[in-house]
């Protein structure tokens, strides 16, 4: 056997043997029946995380369990003042590491900085931010509807090319700064495997 071709097939089969396996799900708290997956060569964490999302009053928690790859794993929140999306996530990297659920987000404590949220008939209104959401978001849903909030900045530090989700994202610091005429950085949306999948579902 040619030695280059010898070398290719212990290359190959050396990574399929020590690829990462973790387990996947995602459904409502309590319903995320897990399955085990090989993960791409790409994703090299395990990740599990829990959504507390709030619709006016009503609340709902979703638990996913996948691959991820580590830059993905942050907590925090997104508030969008008509709604919000708070989540926790724990990240391993060793075989099905992620079996365990995680905790409740949990902080609903307002942090003295404000941002303009949008709602049926202006995106001028105030809102009081929660916890950990230390910089203003705006985000494009359509070409004609607008969003804005409080956020979480890891979130928008961990931001990356997306081909679903928000078409525009922006994000900034400083109270109130998500004005029409004061946006400091242009992000695409997240592109986490689960994370867009829990929020708009």
């Amino acid at each position: 056997m040619d030695l280059n071709i010898f070398i290719v097939l212990i290359c190959t089969l050396f990574a399929e043997g020590h690829s990462l396996k973790c387990y996947e799900c995602a459904g409502l708290m309590g319903f995320c029946v897990s399955k085990e997956k090989t993960c791409p060569s790409n994703e090299t964490s395990c990740a599990s995380a829990t959504f507390v999302q709030f619709i006016g009053e009503t609340r709902f928690t979703k638990q996913a369990k996948a691959c991820d790859v580590k830059q993905n794993c942050v907590n925090g929140s997104i508030n969008f003042g008509l709604g919000s999306t708070g989540f926790s996530m724990q990240c391993c990297n060793t075989d099905l590491c992620n079996s365990k659920d995680v905790p409740d987000y949990n902080s609903n404590s307002p942090n003295g900085k404000q941002c303009y949220y949008c709602d049926d008939t202006s995106c001028l209104n105030k809102l009081n931010c929660l916890g950990s959401e230390d910089s203003c978001i705006t985000a494009k849903v359509t070409a004609s509807q607008t969003v804005k909030g409080c956020i979480t900045k890891t979130i928008c530090d961990s931001a990356s090319q997306a081909s679903q989700g928000f078409k525009d994202f922006t994000c900034c610091q400083g109270n109130l700064c998500n004005g029409a005429k004061s946006f400091t950085q242009n992000l695409l949306f997240l592109s986490w495997p689960f994370f867009f999948y829990i929020l708009i579902h």
